[in-house]
């Protein structure tokens, strides 16, 4: 098989998409429409996003303020218990980060491009409650937004993929995933002050 044959069969078993906030293109991907490898393809310039403002609780001025929540983003590659955990530890009332609007979507996006735009997938703080297709908070805080990859999430009433992970094939968009997966991950904590 020649190179030319080779390239047309890789080009039809991969999907391109564009993945795009707002009205800027930010990153392509290509990823197999059977599997969950996300392969960055090239980055495009896009308007930069405005990075939230730092939190203002005394000894936490590496984290963010965004609503009522401080967050920080750790590039450490950990299962999803783990990741949690370390959260717990990082700040009082610490959990993995979870997402109640759109905005915090969008700040939230924005922490992360700024720290690893090239290797974006995080875990956020959602997972869905022994099989039963209800969605929760590792914080208690309730359900109340999501911005989903179209077609997910998959496996819901399964225990395939109970864990949400963001930036999966689509910047900003939200995943299921399996929660034995490493990746990086967005810590927060409610702001009191």
């Amino acid at each position: 098989m020649n190179v030319a044959s080779l390239t047309v069969i890789v080009l039809l078993l991969w999907t391109n998409m564009a993945v795009r906030t707002g009205q800027s293109t930010l990153i392509s991907f290509h990823h197999r429409p059977l599997g969950d490898a996300a392969v960055p393809l090239h980055f495009q310039k896009a308007k930069p996003c405005t990075m939230p403002n730092p939190c203002n609780v005394t000894g936490y001025k590496d984290w963010y303020k965004t609503g009522s929540y401080c967050i920080k983003y750790f590039m450490a590659h950990l299962n999803f218990t783990e990741a949690e955990m370390q959260c717990r530890s990082a700040a009082p009332g610490g959990h993995l980060v979870s997402v109640h609007d759109c905005k915090a979507n969008v700040d939230l996006l924005c922490v992360v491009m700024k720290y690893n735009a090239k290797n974006p997938r995080i875990w956020l703080g959602g997972f869905e409650l022994f099989q039963t297709g209800k969605l929760m908070w590792t914080d208690g805080s309730p359900w109340n937004y999501e911005d989903w990859v179209p077609g997910e999430p998959s496996q819901r009433w399964t225990n395939a993929e109970d864990c949400v992970e963001m930036n999966w094939s689509q910047i900003g968009r939200w995943n299921d995933h399996s929660c034995y997966t490493q990746k990086s991950y967005v810590c927060s904590f409610k702001n009191t002050v």
